[in-house]
């Protein structure tokens, strides 16, 4: 990188020659780095003086995702996409359009799978991994950049949305201690110093796929501060974010690409002041689609001034017109330039090696082959893949099977023998599919096979064999091209799902009836109706796709090395008519466990264990602004297991509506057979308060408050009510 930074010299004040009498001297005066370059010097310092270096020209250059500016020998970095693992490949061609050679990365489950494992620390250290090989491959092979695309903080109100996939859950604060420690695992322990930059996605309330780049979606301010934008929040206030990309839709008819709320809430609230980009296409469409803007000038200087600095567009030639016009100034760029370098100075990348701790990655003695090839990294999916995997139904402990005692399986489904990855996954350097990890658990076993395609040859595979292991769900991408999905249950980016029935729950049926010995595994990127299976199947296994460490995980699973303890984060409904209209995005209408009356075919945070816990001693206690909670968690069954340990807070006597009961505290805790764990929890007050538009503010209010330690949204074990006095300064400025 050294070899960068001497651009300056052109800028270094002369030699200057003094002839002296009695004869000549020669005084080479010392060069002057300019402030810019000089690590030393005052951060923001540095980007005013950048900024007074840099042409009209080269500031608009910056609005791309390539803030280089080679005439100062300035060389920042791009994107690259990373939601479960870095993405140079895969179906989505992340390696790049111009020939360019595939980069094989470590990937993990989708992130739906990395909400089931509940636990944020084996997430933090998912996304280290994944951090290290993105500065890997930036600094060894020149591939890639060090702005990764992750978390996606969306919530997944509804089960139709195509990319529910891509979200952790449903639950605002589950979904924001996740992105939270995603992205402390991306940038590192240090908030001004980081491996890697984690822009969020995408701001806000997206999540219908249908007309997107249209849509408005519709709520109140409440509903906002308390749920859409907590994830995003959460993030940048507790994990350091300092970039995040905007949606495509528009809130209450605004477009998110040019809302105001970026710098009054934003910016001025969170005190965000990074990288802020559009979402590819959205200049335009604020002109062709929302109709907002009669013309793309007045789109990007509406953009620029609600905080955009780089523009995922055609957007040049309009900056160039906005400033022609004098919609816009050069002192609103430099503005908004500050934010992308703020990003570009904490990645270290104006600065020559020996001031980046990360500089070593990839080009020092410190590694030894590609991280992405190393046995940690293929521990590390394996143990977030097990975590992931979700136990539906167990009856008379069908599961776990006795490898041992099993002497043929017939393993039946459209994707058995594959590992499905998304649009916007990477592509592994090996993968193990069900199938694969079904025959390396039981060698000596006869494993058959069927696709599924001809289900009576199927069924007859079925029949003869000692038991039946059915895979079925949806593939990620359709296995199709863009915007094509053959079946209305399925869904993906620019397609919502128009059904929730499994159509190959029918192959179910006919393998069910003919050996009822059979185990039925849901690999799915989100809910289905699948109430038959839930009636007859003995055992249901879900697992999401993705994961290069899929089939060894589940059989982990089935034949019992791992005790099953991922847990749901979005809400199956029993059907569709449990849901209200796709583009209703006011919660209080009975959506989400939050607010829905009706009993699902799941409930929120669901799952079952091989073994058995029971909760006992609950206290639940105010200090101050924190309540403190405690409860006895005992494994009375007969293996070691895990168990999810959720609180829920219910208000009794709120002035405003409030949900029907909401996650505020949550641990995964292990416990060996016959043990009991304290576990404890302290609750912030602001967890408990609501938003006051009159003040503007978070309000705690002196209610009676029932604490409830459960199992799951529906499985409340024990229930405490207690009353909450706030303390003297009751107006809470943030949750």
């Amino acid at each position: 990188m050294t070899t960068r930074r001497t651009e300056w010299l052109r800028v270094c004040l002369g030699i200057v020659v003094l002839v002296l009498m009695g004869g000549a001297r020669i005084l080479i005066a010392q060069a002057t780095v300019p402030t810019y370059a000089n690590p030393n010097a005052d951060p923001e310092a540095r980007i005013t003086d950048l900024l007074a270096h840099m042409t009209i020209d080269e500031k608009i250059h910056a609005l791309s995702t390539d803030p280089s500016v080679p005439r100062l020998g300035i060389v920042g970095t791009g994107h690259v996409e990373g939601l479960h693992g870095l993405a140079l490949g895969g179906p989505g061609h992340w390696e790049g359009r111009l020939n360019q050679a595939v980069v094989l990365t470590t990937q993990f489950p989708q992130s739906r799978g990395l909400g089931q494992t509940w636990d944020p620390a084996l997430i933090q250290q998912a996304a280290a991994q994944e951090a290290l090989e993105t500065r890997f491959a930036w600094q060894k092979y020149r591939r890639g950049g060090l702005v990764v695309r992750a978390p996606n903080a969306d919530l997944s109100r509804d089960p139709r949305w195509g990319r529910s996939e891509e979200s952790y859950g449903e639950d605002p604060f589950l979904v924001g201690t996740l992105a939270t420690a995603f992205t402390r695992g991306l940038q590192g322990n240090d908030p001004h110093v980081w491996e890697t930059a984690s822009l969020l996605k995408h701001f806000l309330a997206n999540s219908n796929e249908d007309n997107r780049d249209g849509s408005s979606s519709n709520f109140d301010t409440r509903l906002f501060h308390e749920y859409y934008a907590v994830p995003f929040r959460m993030a940048i206030e507790d994990g350091h974010a300092n970039a995040m990309m905007t949606s495509y839709n528009a809130w209450n008819g605004v477009p998110m690409a040019a809302n105001p709320v970026l710098r009054s809430v934003v910016m001025a609230d969170w005190h965000f002041d990074g990288i802020l980009c559009t979402d590819a296409g959205a200049l335009t469409n604020m002109v062709t689609h929302h109709h907002t803007y009669a013309d793309l000038p007045t789109a990007a200087a509406a953009a620029i001034h609600a905080g955009i600095n780089q523009f995922l567009d055609k957007y040049d030639a309009p900056v160039h017109e906005a400033l022609a016009q004098g919609l816009i100034t050069e002192a609103d760029i430099d503005r908004n330039l500050r934010g992308v370098y703020r990003v570009m100075l904490r990645l270290g990348v104006f600065d020559s090696d020996d001031h980046s701790p990360y500089a070593s990655i990839g080009v020092g003695s410190g590694i030894e082959g590609d991280p992405w090839n190393a046995a940690s990294a293929r521990a590390l999916v394996r143990k977030v893949t097990d975590e992931s995997i979700v136990l539906l139904k167990n009856d008379h402990n069908t599961l776990p099977l006795d490898a041992a005692k099993t002497q043929s399986i017939a393993v039946i489904g459209p994707w058995a023998d594959t590992v499905a990855l998304d649009w916007y996954s990477g592509t592994p350097p090996r993968v193990v599919t069900p199938l694969e990890g079904i025959r390396l658990r039981v060698p000596n076993a006869k494993v058959s096979f069927s696709d599924g395609k001809d289900a009576a040859a199927a069924a007859a595979l079925a029949a003869k064999s000692q038991m039946a292991i059915v895979i079925v769900g949806n593939h990620p991408t359709c296995n199709a091209g863009w915007n094509v999905c053959a079946s209305p249950s399925e869904g993906k980016e620019a397609i919502d799902r128009k059904s929730l029935t499994l159509e190959d729950e029918a192959l179910v049926e006919r393998v069910l009836a003919a050996n009822p010995n059979t185990i039925v595994v849901l690999q799915t990127s989100f809910p289905y109706t699948t109430n038959w299976t839930q009636e007859h199947a003995p055992a249901i296994v879900q697992i999401t796709h993705n994961s290069e460490e899929q089939g060894n995980a589940l059989a982990d699973v089935l034949f019992g090395s791992y005790d099953p303890a991922g847990r749901l984060t979005q809400t199956w409904p029993a059907s569709l008519d449990q849901l209200p209209p796709m583009m209703d995005y006011d919660l209080r209408h009975g959506r989400t466990y939050l607010y829905s009356k009706q009993k699902p075919l799941y409930p929120f945070g669901f799952g079952l264990s091989y073994t058995r816990f029971s909760y006992s001693d609950l206290r639940v206690e105010q200090h101050g602004d924190m309540v403190h909670i405690h409860v006895s968690v005992a494994n009375t069954g007969g293996k070691d297991g895990d168990e999810v340990v959720q609180i829920y807070a219910a208000h009794q006597g709120s002035a405003v509506s409030r949900p029907l009961e909401e996650l505020v505290a949550f641990k995964r805790v292990p416990i060996e057979r016959g043990q009991t764990q304290s576990v404890e929890f302290d609750v912030p007050l602001s967890r408990l308060a609501y938003w006051d538009e009159a003040s503007k503010r978070f309000v705690v209010e002196r209610d009676r408050v029932e604490f409830r330690a459960a199992a799951s949204s529906a499985d409340i074990r024990l229930r405490k009510v207690i009353a909450i006095e706030p303390e003297a300064n009751a107006l809470i400025t943030g949750r």
